[in-house]
């Protein structure tokens, strides 16, 4: 099986064709949600039916468990100064991991009533964080735990840098799931994993509240979940059968072909070139010849 599928000349130059997909770890039910540590060249990931997080060594390949059990992590990202902050089913809040080790809540409640079950989260250069907040985790107790949806909706939510207000800034959608920056952090993707299962793309206003959502692209198989960004902007975004590559003019131009359903992707190694892909029961990595965006 090849690696790679070209639909667009602008994808050839992003791939090698002597570049073959690794299988790096297979035990998993479902792999989601990896952020990469570039200082200890290790990349943690969430196994959410096993309520566990696992660390994958990029010097050894060794894989071990970072925190079990783990509120039924699903979506991680890494903030400004190297802190992990994630998307907690179980608990149905989005946590800050310090420095020494202790968690800081960021947010659990939204006007007095629990949030959904918190699903991607990313951090904007300012330090405002933003998160989705579909109803996955409270669905059954094979994600979380089984429990009344107290929210009106499925939203995505931004936490204020300053004062730590929380602001509900998207509420047109029916499961918003990953969201990612454009470079200049003047767009916000957000895919949508319940109808339409699609992908639309907000501006930014300056005072970090999205508008004007549009659609960017459907799926051709499968859904959208996770994705991110490389250096020229275009996304590197989960799917069906792959790694599915946009260029920002919405084109799909080309596809990393993946043996399991991808739910998301990160970017490691020295150079940012090596795209990690979580896929149901494992963790992959592919090397290329393009640079991740560098992202918080």
């Amino acid at each position: 099986m090849s690696t790679f599928e070209i639909l667009d000349g602008r994808f050839a130059t992003l791939v090698k064709s002597t570049a073959k997909l690794e299988h790096l770890y297979e035990g998993c039910r479902w792999a989601e949600g990896p952020a990469y540590f570039p200082a200890q060249r290790a990349l943690v990931w969430s196994d959410i039916p096993n309520d566990r997080m696992l660390r994958y060594d990029e010097t050894t390949g060794n894989v071990g468990v970072f925190r079990s059990p783990a509120g039924y992590t699903n979506g991680h990202t890494v903030d400004g100064q190297g802190r992990l902050v994630s998307c907690e089913h179980g608990n149905r809040r989005v946590t800050r991991t310090e420095h020494d080790g202790a968690i800081t809540v960021l947010a659990d409640e939204y006007q007095g009533k629990r949030l959904n079950s918190p699903n991607d989260v990313i951090v904007a250069s300012d330090g405002a964080v933003y998160f989705t907040d579909p109803a996955y985790g409270i669905e059954s107790d094979y994600e979380g735990h089984k429990g009344e949806m107290e929210q009106s909706g499925c939203f995505v939510f931004r936490i204020d840098p300053i004062d730590g207000a929380l602001t509900k800034v998207i509420d047109e959608m029916d499961r918003p799931n990953g969201l990612a920056f454009s470079l200049d952090e003047r767009l916000l993707y957000v895919s949508d994993t319940g109808a339409p299962r699609n992908m639309r793309v907000y501006d930014v206003d300056d005072d970090g509240t999205p508008s004007n959502g549009r659609e960017f692209a459907k799926c051709t198989n499968g859904g959208f979940d996770g994705f991110r960004l490389d250096e020229a902007g275009r996304i590197w975004t989960s799917a069906g059968d792959g790694v599915h590559c946009y260029h920002p003019d919405g084109t799909l131009i080309g596809k990393v072909l993946v043996p399991e359903i991808v739910a998301n992707v990160a970017w490691g190694w020295p150079k940012r070139n090596r795209l990690y892909i979580a896929a149901t029961t494992s963790l992959y990595a592919v090397l290329l010849p393009v640079t991740g965006a560098k992202t918080m």
